[in-house]
């Protein structure tokens, strides 16, 4: 199935649904553990994964055969929104709306890991071991795990140097509308912005240290 890039998702209206890295997320209030395990019980047929915590449920869809077409008409197939995520989504958010839950999409968020290497080969398959337990999951240039356990690795590559230099940062993905009010916190709580040219995409913080985060959304991408 093709895949809905970011302008369609956010075309589609889905207000209990933020886009983070790849999938849909969602969170919905359902006030005890008791009521969430009705909900996601109701909700779980097709969903990526479900996730029941004392007071809510948290939701992701994503489709493992997403289709894309680059420019030269090649088809490339990778982990990413469809129409059949949209869909559900909007029966998930139906079936809330349903049962008196309300969504809280600004409390959703995603950490991935991002690595500076300038020879993925040699260690992209080493990551992939330590963090998952099999380099069956170094795909792509990524270091996914099936089970949802570990935040995404992927890598970025750079010019090879002497260290020490700092290699590793965090991606944190937050809402669209949240991001600002992130940084801003952040900020007053002593870091600095080192990067925001390509903001809102990505905005680069450090700490008084200097270890950085990007915080990420699905914005101009």
């Amino acid at each position: 199935m093709d895949a809905v890039m970011t302008q369609g998702i956010l075309d589609a209206g889905l207000d209990d649904w933020r886009k983070l890295a790849q999938g849909l997320h969602g969170r919905f209030l359902t006030g005890s553990f008791a009521d969430g395990v009705r909900f996601a019980e109701a909700v779980g047929e097709g969903c990526a994964e479900v996730r029941l915590a004392d007071t809510f449920v948290d939701v992701k869809l994503i489709s493992q055969d997403a289709v894309y077409r680059d420019d030269d008409g090649a088809e490339h197939v990778f982990a990413w929104v469809t129409q059949r995520d949209i869909e559900l989504a909007r029966r998930i958010s139906s079936i809330a709306q349903s049962m008196g839950i309300a969504a809280e999409p600004s409390a959703v968020r995603q950490l991935e890991l991002a690595l500076d290497t300038a020879d993925l080969a040699a260690v992209g398959p080493f990551w992939a071991a330590v963090l998952t337990g099999s380099t069956e999951s170094y795909e792509s240039g990524n270091v996914v795990d099936p089970t949802g356990r570990v935040p995404n690795l992927w890598f970025q590559g750079t010019d090879a140097h002497e260290t020490p230099q700092q290699r590793f940062h965090l991606d944190l993905w937050v809402p669209y509308d949240v991001a600002e009010e992130r940084i801003a916190a952040g900020v007053a709580a002593g870091g600095r912005i080192t990067y925001d040219k390509e903001a809102p995409a990505f905005t680069v913080l450090a700490d008084p240290e200097g270890n950085k985060v990007c915080i990420c959304t699905c914005l101009d991408r």
